[in-house]
């Protein structure tokens, strides 16, 4: 007998890519457990498969940053912060904070089939009595039209959204004179596309080359330096609601007309703002 759970929960994370570097990612979380039925007919009470999951996930991987150990260029260290991350290729990266905040696997590459394996084999390991086996499928949303990752993190947030390099994979839509403008749509994902996002008072070091964005918050401190031109300086935090006020204000400049942005922060959530 096999339960499953559509649309159960989603992941964002960010990941150490030995091509691309750091990444954001957003996967959407479906679930199917399979085992004996009880006494009462159930093999699994709907009520507890999703908050078990969810809280194995949310206290796990979920909003860490996922490290392949074994990819080329990559060190990793402990440090006074907790951990040190180095990478030398595709560009040099250094990043410092709680363990926490890292996921350590050891492979040379993080792909979604490794991590869907991983955590399946994960909550196996921690399944209900008559449950035998669970089964995750992760995906990234389908997305007809423009979409960018970006990394980041929020000092002033109380859960692990403070942590320094997290991310998302998100859809974005720019209107004009009330219509969507794909071209833009296009311009500015490609602009932001595995970018790191910060807020210009976290900036503690900046040189023609290099960046280093340094806070530190409730579960400690953290530090990440890379080059310059892989970020985007906000004037403010950059929950999405920011992200979605700068993005509208610098296309209405560059463009001179109104304009209205819907920024998603991973899947199905997002702020708008006007210009």
């Amino acid at each position: 007998m096999a339960l499953f759970v559509n649309h159960l929960t989603h992941i964002d994370v960010s990941l150490w890519c030995p091509t691309k570097g750091l990444v954001g990612c957003s996967w959407q979380v479906d679930a199917q457990l399979e085992g004996e039925l009880g006494e009462d007919g159930m093999l699994f009470d709907f009520g507890e498969v999703k908050p078990w999951i969810k809280r194995t996930l949310d206290n796990g991987l979920d909003h860490t940053l996922l490290v392949p150990t074994q990819a080329p260029g990559v060190e990793v260290s402990e440090c006074e912060e907790g951990l040190c991350l180095r990478t030398t290729t595709p560009y040099a990266m250094e990043v410092r904070g709680p363990k926490e905040a890292f996921t350590l696997l050891p492979w040379e590459s993080i792909t979604l089939q490794r991590v869907t394996r991983h955590l399946s084999d994960q909550l196996t390991e921690q399944r209900p009595v008559n449950v035998e086996r669970v089964t995750l499928l992760l995906s990234d949303e389908h997305i007809d039209g423009a979409a960018y990752g970006y990394s980041h993190g929020l000092k002033r947030h109380a859960g692990n959204c403070q942590r320094i390099a997290h991310g998302h994979r998100s859809r974005l839509h720019i209107v004009q004179e009330q219509q969507r403008q794909p071209q833009l749509e296009q311009t500015w994902s490609a602009c932001l596309d595995n970018r790191y996002l910060l807020e210009e008072a976290d900036i503690a070091e900046l040189s023609d080359t290099r960046l280093t964005c340094r806070y530190e918050a409730a579960q400690g401190r953290f530090s990440i330096t890379l080059p310059a031109e892989r970020c985007s300086v906000l004037p403010k935090p950059t929950t999405v609601e920011n992200i979605a006020q700068w993005l509208a204000d610098q296309i209405a400049q560059q463009t001179a007309t109104a304009t209205t942005v819907h920024a998603f922060e991973g899947i199905d959530k997002g702020a708008t703002a006007h210009a």
